[in-house]
């Protein structure tokens, strides 16, 4: 049986980046929880002692940055300078615009157009993937190194691994086999943590407890054999991290808030947009046809995509390849995708219920991937049961 070996990586809620992406969710949800008509293009950045949020926002909500700011930060657990930010004595900067009046005017028309005429907040091309590999139609690399993260924040929050810090990353590989276009998982080869800690923790204790409290509850005992290899804070050091370690911004975990580098990206970010922006709604549509296709039986394996003008509601192209693995011709898959969803950015956001923000519904999003989570405010992840006229392979 010839294999293959596929990477996916993953980074905890504490890490720059990730700080960044929620945050601009936090302001989306915001801002959207006092107008659903809300334009919001949120960015943030960060380095030692600073936070700052800029962009183009247009609402008739009240916001006050600074203490989403803070609010987020702290509840992530950057409560002092010892552990990379302090919530409540770093500088918080802002600088927010309105959105620019010309593309306002030919997207949505200062909110005269009906909702099946707003246009595509921009151009640009999105892709939705599914695979039968796990039960949350996910990339089991990319499920697996996901939970690792989640399972650390969880660890260091319950006060398990009162040692760890926020800041983290995972990485897992895992070997496959390709059965016939569809790709199944036989074992974990390489399980990767890498974690700030504070400076009383030896790395033997780090190794210990990671494999006992993070590692056996999240991987299946079936991946794990002798051969599994295991680099455990492989640098030996990692007592500086959060933004004091590191610079942060919005949109650099593009492959970890989607698949782990499966199917495939157009490259833009999610966090800190409104439903106008395709970067995100278009992503969210087509992850749903692409699970709605396999969760159907119609392909075990498949990736959907979208492209879009500016200002154009309808989609410029929609395309379906199911690697070999559909039950029908991929041409009859497209057909069949076309009838069941519609991919017009206003129509998405009333279809998957966008415009509704608080309550942290899209800050959830912003760590721990966009998909292949059980959750209602993930719409997106609601198989479709399709409708079509069966026809013969």
């Amino acid at each position: 049986m010839e294999t293959f070996l596929f990477t996916s990586e993953s980074v905890n809620e504490g890490h720059p980046d990730k700080l960044c992406d929620q945050i601009s969710d936090a302001v989306l949800d915001a801002c959207l929880a006092q107008d659903p008509d809300s334009k919001v293009a949120c960015e943030t950045c960060t380095k030692t002692n600073m936070v700052m949020v800029f962009g183009e926002i247009t609402t008739k909500a009240n916001i006050d940055y600074e203490k989403i700011v803070r609010d987020t930060c702290r509840a992530i657990g950057f409560v002092s300078d010892d552990v990379g930010l302090d919530a409540d004595n770093c500088k918080v900067l802002v600088n927010i615009e309105q959105q620019s009046p010309d593309i306002a005017q030919g997207v949505h028309g200062h909110l005269t157009k009906r909702p099946e005429d707003i246009g595509a907040g921009d151009q640009g091309h999105m892709f939705g993937y599914a695979t039968d590999e796990t039960p949350e139609f996910m990339p089991l690399s990319h499920v697996l190194a996901t939970k690792l993260g989640a399972r650390l924040t969880e660890v260091r929050k319950n006060g398990t691994c009162p040692w760890l810090r926020p800041d983290g990353k995972t990485q897992v590989t895992v070997e496959y086999y390709n059965d016939k276009g569809a790709v199944v998982p036989i074992r974990v080869h390489t399980v990767l943590i890498s974690t700030q800690h504070d400076e009383t923790v030896t790395n033997d204790e780090i190794a210990a407890d990671l494999k006992e409290h993070v590692i056996k509850p999240v991987i299946p005992e079936k991946y794990l054999d002798d051969k599994t290899i295991f680099h455990l804070n492989p640098s030996g050091r990692f007592v500086i991290g959060g933004p004091h370690g590191d610079a942060g911004l919005t949109g650099r975990k593009i492959i970890i808030d989607t698949y782990g580098g499966w199917g495939a990206h157009g490259g833009g970010a999610f966090s800190g947009k409104d439903p106008t922006k395709v970067d995100r709604s278009g992503a969210y549509i087509v992850r749903q046809a692409a699970k709605s296709i396999v969760a159907n039986g119609l392909a075990r394996r498949c990736i959907v995509q979208v492209s879009y003008a500016i200002g154009v509601p309808e989609p410029l192209s929609v395309f379906v390849d199911s690697y070999g693995t559909g039950k029908i011709p991929d041409k009859e898959i497209l057909k069949i995708v076309k009838e069941n969803f519609d991919f017009r950015p206003g129509m998405i956001a009333i279809n998957l219920d966008l415009k509704r923000g608080g309550d942290g519904r899209f800050l959830k999003t912003a760590a721990y991937g966009h998909f292949g989570r059980d959750d209602p405010d993930f719409t997106w992840e609601v198989v479709k049961s399709l409708k079509y006229e069966k026809v013969q392979a």
